[in-house]
Order: C-alpha cells, then structure tokens, then sequence
C-alpha cells in the first residue's frame, strides 16, 4: 500500500492529489497517490472514492480529491486552506467571502503604512 501511496517518489508520476481535512475543513496536509489505486476500476476510469477509501484505510482521516494544475475543486489545495463544501472548493487562507463568491485579499504595497 505504501508504495501506491509514493509511486512517484519512485520514478513513476502517474498520480492523483488528495487533501486530508480536519473536522473545521482546513486542509492539514496533501499526499499522491498512484493512479494504479484510482483507477481500478473495471473500465481503468478514474474514481475519487478508491483513492479516499484508500487513504482512510492506511491513514485514518477524511479525504478530498485536489487537482495540482487546478481543474478541480477551483485550485490546487494546500495545508491551511479551507475546504468549502457547500461550494465545492479550496479556499486560501485570509481569502473573504464576497458576494457568494471567495476572493483574495487586497494587496499591500510594499513600504505602505498600515
């Protein structure tokens, strides 16, 4: 099982993202895991449950799919983000929710005074 789990630690980058979240949905870390576990299935299509049942099994925890370039759940997760399940998305952390929609902080210019 290990060895699905860092399949591309050895040579092969064949691979799904999964972020473990805690019971605030904050993500507190992000792991791979070989395609080999999320896509056996009988037709070798991709299934987030295997991967999540996988991870829990071997680790314990509750477990969401992430996408590294983006096209799932909005953005890649990273530890501190939150997951907003009700939206279906990783949220940065500081982000604010305006206008039912999250959105990133205002920039401060550097030398600016507070």
């Amino acid at each position: 099982m290990v060895r699905a789990l860092f399949s591309c630690c050895l040579g092969r980058c064949d691979m799904a993202h999964y972020a473990e979240i805690d019971a605030a949905n904050t993500v507190i870390r992000v792991v791979v895991v070989a395609n080999e576990v999320t896509h056996a299935t009988a037709t070798g299509v991709e299934d987030e449950t295997l991967g999540s049942t996988f991870l829990t099994d071997l680790l314990g925890g509750d477990w969401v799919q992430t996408s590294y370039n983006g096209t799932m759940r909005v953005r890649y997760a990273g530890v501190g983000y939150l997951f907003d399940r009700q939206r279906n998305e990783f949220v940065p952390p500081d982000w604010t929710l305006v206008d039912d929609v999250w959105t990133a902080p205002p920039e401060i210019e550097i030398g600016s005074q507070p």
